[in-house]
């Protein structure tokens, strides 16, 4: 029910502001804002996302829970959905996502609503970290021999579709 109380909700918000700050300044200079907006909220959104996937990449690199940098890739993401819809309510939410401090506020909120009930990585134990002098890969092997097969002609070899 909030979902579809939100989808009403926005778009009218929406309307209202546009119809407010129109009046009030004009279309050009509004209708401006919107694509500045969008494009500075672009680029925005590629620095944040880049520096989330770093710390994704460390997090996974270090063996840490990888639960809040893929949260803000997400939220970062959904930041730039926002920035892209025409709108100065989205505008401002997404401009707010992009803030590393609002998204560690929702992050916290919504980990205080979510119960995990299991969380398993990689398996039963945890996976050895090779030393740096350490050159030896263990491993098994199984030689396999190929069976001969007879062609079509009962001639060994070549097809001779190929060159040798």
């Amino acid at each position: 029910m909030w979902l579809f109380a939100l989808f009403i909700a926005v778009p009218l918000i929406e309307i209202a502001l546009f119809i407010q700050i129109g009046g009030a300044i004009g279309l050009w200079p509004t209708l401006a804002i919107v694509i500045i907006t969008a494009v500075v909220g672009t680029q925005l959104m590629r620095a944040q996302g880049a520096l989330a996937m770093s710390q994704l990449r460390d997090s996974f690199g270090q063996l840490n829970d990888p639960t809040e940098p893929l949260a803000h890739g997400a939220m970062i993401l959904f930041s730039g959905a926002l920035l892209l819809t025409p709108g100065f309510f989205t505008d401002f939410v997404g401009f707010a996502l992009l803030i590393p401090a609002v998204r560690s506020a929702v992050f916290k909120w919504a980990r205080s609503r979510v119960q995990v009930q299991s969380f398993t990585m990689g398996g039963q134990e945890a996976p050895r970290r090779p030393r740096q002098d350490d050159d030896v890969i263990d491993g098994d092997f199984t030689e396999v021999t190929p069976e001969k097969r007879p062609t079509h002609t009962g001639v060994e070899g070549p097809s001779g579709w190929t060159k040798h």
